[in-house]
């Protein structure tokens, strides 16, 4: 069930967005495409959720290695060794090639951090997410929260966190 994959607290404010930003993208006559790593999914999940989705949702990529970063979304093995999979590049090129896999697409969005409980440092602590934003046509973002808790929380935030930049985006 995909309410044990989210928090308690989450979980019912994650399902009214994602209905939302299905209703966003519909008046906007907008498709999404997500690629992500540390939410492994959960973003297009929470979307395809909702019964009637696939009018504007056109898939979404799970891309949680760095192999798979690279021969799926084209991330630049120089962005990996330079960066990290957890950077502002990364998060762009994976945007920026979901939108090319994706050719029905308006508007992408990319995940990629550290839910923990291990895998962080001084530098990129655990709760370290980045997000990547791309618009057909516009430019690539790409942003940063660190959000606390455990990983399942950190996860539960990140998504929320993707559906309402991806709302932004629309504006």
């Amino acid at each position: 069930m995909l309410s044990s994959l989210l928090t308690s607290e989450l979980s019912g404010e994650l399902i009214q967005q994602s209905a939302r930003l299905l209703e966003a993208l519909r008046r906007a006559q907008a498709k999404l495409v997500t690629a992500e790593s540390c939410t492994g999914g959960l973003v297009a999940a929470l979307l395809t959720h909702h019964a009637g989705s696939s009018d504007v949702t056109e898939g979404g990529l799970v891309t949680y290695s760095n192999s798979m970063k690279q021969s799926v979304l084209g991330v630049r093995a120089d962005t990996l060794r330079q960066f990290g999979a957890v950077s502002a590049e990364t998060v762009r090129e994976m945007a920026d090639g979901a939108l090319s896999i994706a050719k029905e697409a308006t508007h992408s969005v990319s995940v990629s951090g550290i839910a923990g409980p291990g895998g962080g440092s001084a530098d990129k602590p655990v709760g370290l997410v980045w997000f990547g934003s791309a618009v057909r046509g516009g430019d690539v973002r790409a942003e940063a929260r660190i959000f606390k808790g455990d990983r399942t929380e950190v996860r539960s935030q990140a998504a929320l966190y993707a559906l309402a930049l991806v709302a932004q985006r629309l504006d």
